[in-house]
């Protein structure tokens, strides 16, 4: 095994643990500007990048997740409402939208009327319809 190898092993391994393409590269001793050339050259480990930035990412999650039930355990009051808001309907943000409905009856002008009637028209690729009537 190459000692390129051999590094870019280590950097797939330090972006399992920690996601961080800069961290990843400064424990590995790797310049940020390598490892993206890296990527370019050999698609592979541009793969392999990938797929060790998402286990890193999985096993963050997992660790936060880990905490937050912990601290639910220890009755921490911004941590239920937090679960409670993510986890459970009820609980969550909801928007209420309101309109006040009026019946009123607008009159387009003929401009208008033309305008609106050639719009339709071309989003609905329909054919030209004959000259409405004048009260339509």
């Amino acid at each position: 095994m190459k000692n390129q190898d051999k590094i870019k092993a280590l950097l797939l391994e330090r972006l399992r643990k920690i996601p961080i393409v800069q961290v990843a590269c400064e424990k590995t001793g790797v310049s940020r500007a390598t490892y993206y050339r890296w990527q370019t050259d050999d698609s592979s480990f541009a793969k392999e990048c990938d797929k060790a930035i998402l286990e890193g990412r999985q096993n963050i999650n997992d660790m936060a997740e880990s905490k937050l039930v912990s601290s639910i355990n220890d009755k921490n009051m911004s941590a239920i409402r937090f679960w409670l808001n993510h986890h459970h309907s009820a609980y969550s943000t909801r928007v209420e939208v309101t309109t006040v409905n009026q019946d009123k009856e607008t009159s387009l002008s003929k401009e208008e009327r033309e305008l609106l009637d050639k719009a339709i028209e071309m989003v609905a690729f329909m054919p030209p319809k004959t000259k409405r009537k004048k009260n339509d």
